[in-house]
């Protein structure tokens, strides 16, 4: 469980020798490429951690187009905030991209982490403040940002999923057709090919 144990240790500041203490908390399932960790309609369980893989959460508009929300790499947590601590039905899909190892993380196990170890509470809840914030600046961008700012801030917070998913999920993220960020895409191929000049 390297990737756990790294975030444990490094991100919420708990002693690295005590790390294996936190597996009492969670559960861990392999999960195969396209399988539903979370569907409409259903009331989220879990906060999810990628140990290895890649999730994508998204909704389904009226007309049937996928409108991805976020994605989830390797030491990432995602999870329907809403519906997993006000008890409400779920508006998201959580589905597995590729092979997946996850960490099922109970609702309280960021409470019993801090119970543990007091030191990681100001840990945790800067990572709060860092995905409220996450989130705003999401909004913002969609709202306010042309086509190639936005894929130039999606390369810089997911720098290694160019290669591993479809040019139709990063348009989706995006929020622009599949045409346009081919558009997108040429014309910084070619701002950096006479860049070079």
């Amino acid at each position: 469980m390297k990737n756990i144990n790294n975030y444990l240790a490094k991100v919420l500041n708990v002693p690295i020798e005590k790390v294996n203490m936190c597996s009492l908390h969670y559960e861990i399932k392999k999960i195969p490429k396209n399988q539903f960790l979370l569907q409409y309609g259903e009331i989220c369980r879990y906060i999810f951690f990628v140990e290895k893989g890649l999730l994508k959460m998204y909704s389904i508009d009226k007309n049937g187009k996928e409108h991805i929300i976020q994605f989830a790499p390797e030491s990432w947590l995602i999870s329907d905030r809403s519906s997993l601590y006000f008890n409400e039905k779920s508006i998201y899909y959580i589905e597995a991209v590729e092979d997946c190892e996850i960490l099922f993380l109970h609702p309280d196990f960021f409470n019993k982490l801090v119970e543990q170890f007091p030191n990681s509470i100001e840990r945790s809840d800067i990572l709060l403040q860092k995905h409220i914030r996450s989130l705003q600046n999401r909004i913002n961008s969609l709202l306010g940002e042309t086509a190639e700012e936005r894929y130039l801030k999606f390369i810089k917070m997911y720098p290694d999923l160019l290669l591993r998913v479809p040019q139709w999920m990063i348009a989706s993220y995006l929020g622009i057709t599949p045409e346009s960020l081919s558009r997108v895409r040429k014309e910084l191929a070619r701002k950096n090919f006479v860049a070079d000049k």
